[in-house]
Protein backbone atom coordinates (compact mmCIF):
# COMPACT_ATOMS: atom_id res chain seq x y z
CA UNK A 1 0.00 0.00 0.00
CA UNK A 2 1.37 3.39 -0.93
CA UNK A 3 1.87 5.96 1.83
CA UNK A 4 -0.89 8.57 2.11
CA UNK A 5 1.58 11.30 1.12
CA UNK A 6 1.98 9.66 -2.26
CA UNK A 7 -1.70 9.12 -2.93
CA UNK A 8 -2.39 12.75 -1.99
CA UNK A 9 0.45 14.16 -4.11
CA UNK A 10 -0.54 16.85 -6.56
CA UNK A 11 1.98 15.72 -9.18
CA UNK A 12 4.05 12.61 -9.83
CA UNK A 13 6.44 12.64 -12.76
CA UNK A 14 9.45 10.72 -13.99
CA UNK A 15 12.55 12.80 -14.62
CA UNK A 16 15.55 11.69 -16.67
CA UNK A 17 18.83 13.55 -17.15
CA UNK A 18 22.51 12.74 -17.63
CA UNK A 19 24.74 12.20 -14.64
CA UNK A 20 28.17 13.80 -14.56
CA UNK A 21 30.07 11.46 -16.84
CA UNK A 22 27.22 10.99 -19.30
CA UNK A 23 25.26 8.03 -17.91
CA UNK A 24 21.53 8.63 -17.86
CA UNK A 25 19.65 8.65 -14.53
CA UNK A 26 15.89 8.33 -14.11
CA UNK A 27 13.91 8.79 -10.89
CA UNK A 28 10.32 9.52 -9.94
CA UNK A 29 9.60 12.93 -8.40
CA UNK A 30 6.62 13.67 -6.14
CA UNK A 31 5.26 17.19 -5.73
CA UNK A 32 2.71 18.53 -3.27
CA UNK A 33 1.57 21.90 -1.91
CA UNK A 34 1.34 25.48 -3.07
CA UNK A 35 3.82 28.31 -2.70
CA UNK A 36 7.54 28.80 -3.26
CA UNK A 37 9.15 25.49 -4.27
CA UNK A 38 11.58 23.54 -2.08
CA UNK A 39 13.43 20.45 -3.29
CA UNK A 40 14.04 17.87 -0.52
CA UNK A 41 16.90 15.49 -1.28
CA UNK A 42 16.30 12.35 0.76
CA UNK A 43 18.57 10.69 3.28
CA UNK A 44 20.14 7.26 2.82
CA UNK A 45 18.34 5.13 1.73
CA UNK A 46 14.57 5.17 1.37
CA UNK A 47 11.87 7.67 2.30
CA UNK A 48 9.85 7.04 5.46
CA UNK A 49 7.13 8.74 7.49
CA UNK A 50 9.65 11.11 9.10
CA UNK A 51 10.56 12.52 5.68
CA UNK A 52 6.89 12.85 4.78
CA UNK A 53 6.39 14.70 8.10
CA UNK A 54 9.13 17.18 7.18
CA UNK A 55 7.53 17.72 3.78
CA UNK A 56 4.10 18.25 5.35
CA UNK A 57 5.43 20.76 7.89
CA UNK A 58 6.88 22.84 5.08
CA UNK A 59 3.69 22.52 3.02
CA UNK A 60 1.68 23.72 6.02
CA UNK A 61 4.11 26.65 6.28
CA UNK A 62 3.21 27.73 2.74
CA UNK A 63 5.72 25.95 0.48
CA UNK A 64 5.44 23.51 -2.39
CA UNK A 65 7.60 20.42 -1.95
CA UNK A 66 9.38 18.42 -4.63
CA UNK A 67 10.57 15.04 -3.34
CA UNK A 68 12.55 12.81 -5.71
CA UNK A 69 12.77 9.12 -4.84
CA UNK A 70 16.43 8.36 -5.51
CA UNK A 71 17.37 5.65 -3.01
CA UNK A 72 15.89 2.59 -1.33
CA UNK A 73 12.23 1.76 -0.79
CA UNK A 74 9.47 4.33 -0.80
CA UNK A 75 7.82 4.44 2.62
CA UNK A 76 10.69 2.69 4.45
CA UNK A 77 14.17 3.85 5.42
CA UNK A 78 17.03 1.56 6.34
CA UNK A 79 20.10 2.71 8.24
CA UNK A 80 23.69 3.58 7.42
CA UNK A 81 24.64 0.20 8.86
CA UNK A 82 23.22 -1.41 5.74
CA UNK A 83 26.53 -1.19 3.88
CA UNK A 84 25.46 -3.67 1.22
CA UNK A 85 22.75 -1.28 0.09
CA UNK A 86 25.22 1.61 0.26
CA UNK A 87 27.65 -0.15 -2.05
CA UNK A 88 24.82 -0.91 -4.49
CA UNK A 89 24.17 2.79 -5.04
CA UNK A 90 27.77 3.81 -5.67
CA UNK A 91 27.11 4.08 -9.41
CA UNK A 92 25.26 7.34 -8.69
CA UNK A 93 26.46 8.14 -5.15
CA UNK A 94 30.12 7.55 -4.39
CA UNK A 95 30.07 7.99 -0.62
CA UNK A 96 33.85 7.83 -0.31
CA UNK A 97 34.80 10.30 -3.03
CA UNK A 98 36.65 13.51 -2.15
CA UNK A 99 37.61 16.43 -4.39
CA UNK A 100 34.58 15.93 -6.63
CA UNK A 101 30.85 15.37 -6.39
CA UNK A 102 29.18 12.05 -7.11
CA UNK A 103 27.81 11.54 -10.65
CA UNK A 104 24.23 12.19 -9.47
CA UNK A 105 25.10 15.88 -8.99
CA UNK A 106 24.50 16.46 -12.70
CA UNK A 107 21.02 14.96 -12.43
CA UNK A 108 20.28 17.17 -9.40
CA UNK A 109 21.33 20.31 -11.28
CA UNK A 110 19.06 19.38 -14.17
CA UNK A 111 16.18 18.69 -11.78
CA UNK A 112 16.54 22.15 -10.22
CA UNK A 113 16.25 23.70 -13.69
CA UNK A 114 13.24 21.50 -14.47
CA UNK A 115 11.44 22.54 -11.27
CA UNK A 116 12.07 26.21 -12.06
CA UNK A 117 10.51 25.71 -15.49
CA UNK A 118 7.50 23.91 -13.99
CA UNK A 119 7.10 26.78 -11.53
CA UNK A 120 7.06 29.45 -14.22
CA UNK A 121 10.65 30.55 -13.76
CA UNK A 122 10.53 30.74 -9.96
CA UNK A 123 13.71 30.16 -7.99
CA UNK A 124 13.77 27.25 -5.57
CA UNK A 125 15.14 26.20 -2.20
CA UNK A 126 17.01 22.96 -1.55
CA UNK A 127 17.39 20.75 1.53
CA UNK A 128 20.03 18.02 1.56
CA UNK A 129 20.36 15.57 4.46
CA UNK A 130 23.15 13.18 5.43
CA UNK A 131 24.21 11.46 2.18
CA UNK A 132 22.71 14.31 0.16
CA UNK A 133 23.69 17.10 2.56
CA UNK A 134 26.88 18.02 0.76
CA UNK A 135 25.05 18.40 -2.56
CA UNK A 136 22.83 21.25 -1.37
CA UNK A 137 25.54 23.91 -1.05
CA UNK A 138 27.06 23.60 -4.56
CA UNK A 139 23.54 23.82 -5.98
CA UNK A 140 23.55 27.47 -4.88
CA UNK A 141 25.63 28.09 -8.02
CA UNK A 142 22.61 27.21 -10.18
CA UNK A 143 20.46 30.07 -11.48
CA UNK A 144 17.36 28.20 -10.29
CA UNK A 145 18.46 27.96 -6.63
CA UNK A 146 18.03 30.83 -4.17
CA UNK A 147 18.57 29.03 -0.83
CA UNK A 148 20.12 25.80 0.46
CA UNK A 149 20.20 23.89 3.74
CA UNK A 150 22.79 21.16 4.36
CA UNK A 151 21.51 19.14 7.31
CA UNK A 152 24.02 16.73 8.90
CA UNK A 153 26.26 16.62 5.77
CA UNK A 154 28.17 13.33 5.94
CA UNK A 155 30.26 12.94 2.78
CA UNK A 156 32.92 11.85 2.20
CA UNK A 157 32.52 8.91 4.56
CA UNK A 158 35.09 7.03 6.62
CA UNK A 159 38.64 8.36 6.43
CA UNK A 160 38.08 11.43 4.25
CA UNK A 161 35.75 13.40 6.52
CA UNK A 162 38.22 16.30 6.60
CA UNK A 163 37.90 16.62 2.81
CA UNK A 164 35.10 18.04 0.66
CA UNK A 165 32.72 16.02 -1.50
CA UNK A 166 33.09 18.68 -4.19
CA UNK A 167 35.75 20.21 -6.38
CA UNK A 168 37.58 23.52 -6.06
CA UNK A 169 35.51 24.74 -9.02
CA UNK A 170 32.29 23.77 -7.20
CA UNK A 171 33.42 25.82 -4.19
CA UNK A 172 34.38 28.85 -6.29
CA UNK A 173 31.10 28.86 -8.21
CA UNK A 174 29.01 28.44 -5.07
CA UNK A 175 30.89 31.19 -3.21
CA UNK A 176 30.35 33.57 -6.11
CA UNK A 177 26.65 32.79 -6.19
CA UNK A 178 26.21 33.13 -2.42
CA UNK A 179 27.97 36.49 -2.48
CA UNK A 180 25.04 37.63 -4.64
CA UNK A 181 22.18 35.60 -3.18
CA UNK A 182 23.12 35.29 0.49
CA UNK A 183 24.56 32.41 2.52
CA UNK A 184 23.58 28.78 2.71
CA UNK A 185 23.01 26.94 6.01
CA UNK A 186 24.81 23.89 7.43
CA UNK A 187 23.86 22.18 10.69
CA UNK A 188 24.49 19.05 12.76
CA UNK A 189 24.12 17.63 16.24
CA UNK A 190 27.25 18.36 18.27
CA UNK A 191 28.02 14.73 19.07
CA UNK A 192 26.92 13.20 15.76
CA UNK A 193 29.39 10.49 14.79
CA UNK A 194 28.23 10.34 11.15
CA UNK A 195 28.21 14.05 10.31
CA UNK A 196 31.51 14.68 12.01
CA UNK A 197 33.19 17.87 13.28
CA UNK A 198 35.69 17.41 10.44
CA UNK A 199 32.90 17.60 7.85
CA UNK A 200 31.73 20.93 9.22
CA UNK A 201 35.27 22.25 9.66
CA UNK A 202 36.03 21.52 6.00
CA UNK A 203 32.87 23.34 4.91
CA UNK A 204 33.65 26.33 7.14
CA UNK A 205 37.17 26.56 5.74
CA UNK A 206 35.93 26.42 2.16
CA UNK A 207 32.92 28.75 2.36
CA UNK A 208 33.67 31.09 5.27
CA UNK A 209 31.10 33.86 5.61
CA UNK A 210 29.01 32.36 2.81
CA UNK A 211 27.91 29.51 5.10
CA UNK A 212 25.97 29.89 8.35
CA UNK A 213 26.74 26.93 10.62
CA UNK A 214 24.76 25.83 13.67
CA UNK A 215 25.55 22.84 15.90
CA UNK A 216 22.81 21.66 18.24
CA UNK A 217 22.82 19.82 21.56
CA UNK A 218 21.50 16.29 21.27
CA UNK A 219 17.98 15.63 22.56
CA UNK A 220 17.73 13.92 25.98
CA UNK A 221 18.36 10.20 25.73
CA UNK A 222 20.20 10.45 22.43
CA UNK A 223 23.62 11.69 23.51
CA UNK A 224 26.13 10.57 20.89
CA UNK A 225 23.46 8.91 18.77
CA UNK A 226 21.23 11.63 17.33
CA UNK A 227 21.80 12.38 13.66
CA UNK A 228 18.76 13.41 11.59
CA UNK A 229 17.91 16.95 12.70
CA UNK A 230 14.85 17.40 10.49
CA UNK A 231 13.51 13.84 10.44
CA UNK A 232 14.41 10.85 12.63
CA UNK A 233 15.78 12.78 15.64
CA UNK A 234 13.64 15.83 14.97
CA UNK A 235 15.01 19.01 16.54
CA UNK A 236 12.40 21.75 16.59
CA UNK A 237 15.04 24.51 16.77
CA UNK A 238 16.65 23.22 13.57
CA UNK A 239 13.32 22.98 11.79
CA UNK A 240 12.28 26.49 12.84
CA UNK A 241 15.65 27.83 11.68
CA UNK A 242 15.13 26.13 8.33
CA UNK A 243 11.57 27.40 7.86
CA UNK A 244 12.52 30.96 8.85
CA UNK A 245 15.51 30.90 6.49
CA UNK A 246 13.40 29.89 3.50
CA UNK A 247 10.66 32.38 4.33
CA UNK A 248 13.21 35.18 4.55
CA UNK A 249 14.87 34.17 1.29
CA UNK A 250 11.53 33.98 -0.52
CA UNK A 251 10.29 37.24 1.01
CA UNK A 252 7.39 35.55 2.81
CA UNK A 253 5.76 37.05 5.90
Amino acid sequence: MQPDWVTDAVTVFTFSAPADGGTGITHDVYAKGDGPPILILQELPGIDDKTFALADRLIDAGFKIYLPHMLGRFGTKTTLRNMARLLCIRREFDAFLSGAQSPVAGWMRALCAEIAIREGGAQIGVIGMCLTGSFAIPLMAEDAVIAAVASQPSLPMLFNSDKLHMSDEDVTRACGAMARKGPAIAMRFKSDTTSKPAHIAALKAAFGMHLEVTEYDNPPGHEGKAHSLLTGHFKIDAYERTEAYFKARFGMR
